[in-house]
């Protein structure tokens, strides 16, 4: 079973992620907004991850960090770059998708709310790695 972690800091957001990648996806879900746990998960093993652009109650090594700061801490890491990042945001107007994926090194960008399911599925899908 594929693994996706959602890193998101607001619960309902978390649980509606959670509830569309399980029931429609039939992936294998963990979720988090604590940057050590974030990187613990990644290298025990996930094929994909869905950011949130904003994350409130972040910090890493006494610092906030976003999920532009985490996404981009993660493509540096050799060991970590590998995994593809969907960022997932509210505050989508025309030209961010680019800006906040050039910013960060994500490999895409959704918008919240997510309204079409199972586009969003398809959208997870397209952006997995070859199963091994």
């Amino acid at each position: 079973m594929r693994h996706v972690l959602v890193i998101e800091d607001d619960p309902q957001n978390a649980l509606v992620f959670r509830k569309i990648l399980e029931k429609r996806g039939r992936f294998r879900v963990s979720v988090s907004d604590d940057p050590a746990r974030i990187f613990a998960i990644i290298d025990a093993g996930v094929d994909l991850v869905v950011m949130d652009v904003s994350l409130a109650h972040s910090h890493w090594q006494g610092r906030q960090v976003n999920g532009v700061d985490l996404c981009r801490m993660i493509k540096r890491d050799p060991n970590r770059a590998h995994v593809p990042i969907m960022l997932a945001t509210a505050h989508a107007m025309r030209g961010d998708a680019e800006k906040l994926i050039v910013e960060s090194g994500a490999d895409d960008y959704i918008s919240k709310p997510i309204v079409d399911h199972a586009a969003f599925i398809e959208q997870v899908k397209s952006n997995l790695p070859e199963a091994a």
